[in-house]
């Protein structure tokens, strides 16, 4: 049984498949490197979706900054630390805007008021969530595709290749809502043995409130968990900065599944930045802080699970202490 690691990137276009994959290896390797011990990097492969809502790739190579497919977030590797960064009065004011949110937008039966709100936000600024949500058409080679089906095919697909594997998922923005929807719905016996979000928007109601009409239609419940196939650890990162991941904690969001496992957050300091600007959501940033470093080298050094521990993983039995 193999280690391996699978990323799945997030919202908007992206360079190649090629690039992104060595950046976001690039990025975890950086990370790991700090940790002061050597290992052999598991095998990695980045699930990549932006081909299906965007026609061409970002080109790093282009320097027009008014060309369409322009690329200015490059991988560049971490030149300072920013640690000790606890905004402790931020934090106080988005711990009091999640519970005023939840209070005003979603229903005890989780559905969500003041639809109009989301539906507008999501239209104007997040694209390609709206394509998922939605289940836009979409045409590749001439052929017409549904987008959410065509996305959660790839993704499936990909996963399935490795189902006799020992895994390690980490995703990204709106690939953390890709991810718990095909870890929930589609494929739900799928064993992972560690879950990672970062920058992640699982928290906001309004997607909240979709996973569990989903859940609703589907599983004729709407009681939100750790995907059932998770049987280690789900550990969800987030920059306090991060609007996207401004719900930032989701232990409380999500009940803990039949194995006994519940989301940990850990409050991180990204460190990307490029030409003097700072982008707190994005992925490089993530990958290499400290504490996501620490829980992938401890995937990566445990031992191989023993074979009682694959069968009381696979009847999610919990040991005896």
């Amino acid at each position: 049984m193999a280690k391996v690691i699978i990323g799945i990137h997030g919202l908007g276009n992206k360079p190649s498949k090629e690039t992104l994959q060595n950046w976001w290896k690039e990025s975890m390797i950086e990370g790991l490197t700090k940790t002061n011990q050597e290992f052999k990097f598991p095998k990695f492969e980045l699930i990549y979706w932006a081909d299906i809502l965007h026609e061409k790739p970002l080109n790093e190579k282009i320097t027009n900054i008014n060309h369409p497919l322009y690329l200015k977030e490059i991988y560049v590797s971490g030149n300072k630390s920013i640690t000790g960064m606890h905004h402790p009065v931020r934090k106080k004011v988005l711990d009091w805007f999640s519970a005023a949110a939840d209070k005003i937008f979603l229903n005890d039966d989780m559905t969500v008021n003041y639809s109009f709100i989301s539906n507008s936000i999501i239209h104007n600024y997040f694209k390609d969530l709206e394509a998922y949500y939605e289940n836009e058409k979409v045409t590749q080679n001439g052929l017409e595709y549904h987008a959410r089906d065509y996305i959660r095919k790839r993704v499936t697909e990909t996963l399935l290749k490795y189902k006799k594997d020992d895994i390690f998922i980490v995703a990204h923005s709106m690939g953390t809502i890709i991810a718990y929807d095909i870890l929930t719905f589609i494929l739900p016996d799928f064993k992972i043995n560690t879950f990672a979000t970062i920058g992640s928007p699982l928290g906001i109601p309004f997607v909240r409130s979709r996973i569990a009409l989903e859940q609703k239609i589907k599983l004729n419940n709407t009681k939100l968990k750790t995907p059932p196939g998770v049987h280690k650890n789900w550990y969800n990162f987030s920059d306090l900065e991060d609007d996207v991941a401004i719900n930032y904690s989701l232990k409380n969001d999500f009940d803990e599944n039949n194995a006994g496992i519940r989301a940990t957050d850990f409050i991180v300091n990204t460190d990307y930045e490029i030409d003097g600007e700072r982008n707190p959501h994005k992925s490089f940033g993530y990958l290499r802080t400290p504490e996501f470093s620490s829980v992938l080298r401890d995937f990566i050094l445990q031992k191989e699970r023993g074979f009682m521990q694959r069968v009381r993983d696979f009847f999610g039995i919990q040991k005896k202490s």
